[in-house]
Parts: C-alpha cells; structure tokens; sequence
C-alpha cells in the first residue's frame, strides 16, 4: 500500500495527471448524483425533495 501511496503522490507532480484525475472524479461524481435523481424520479418522491437534488447537482457543476 505504501508504494501505492508514494506513486499516485509522484503522479500528482504532473499538472495533466492531476488535471485528467479531477475531471475524472468530477464526471464520476456528477454521474452517481444523476442517478440518485433518477431513482428519486421513479420512486416518485415528493417535488420539493427532487428540487434540492436538482439544487445540489447544480450547485456541484458550478463549483466544479
């Protein structure tokens, strides 16, 4: 795990890993909110719980 550790940190020296790397998380993120509203759409929960998930996920892609 150590090795690991002191790779992925060498890896992170690198502008283009660190770059691809948060983009990465940042389309793996935005897909799992997406299909958290998607289930909450077909669960039918109520509209004021579907607009703060539609809040959060907006809030997250101007953050990001």
């Amino acid at each position: 795990m150590n090795i690991a550790r002191k790779y992925l940190r060498g890896q992170f020296s690198s502008e283009e890993f660190r770059r691809s790397f948060l983009e990465e998380k940042t389309k793996l993120d935005l897909e799992y909110k997406l299909e958290e509203l998607k289930k909450d759409i077909k669960s039918r929960k109520s509209r004021e719980n579907l607009i703060k998930k539609i809040d959060s996920i907006e809030e997250y892609v101007m953050s990001a």
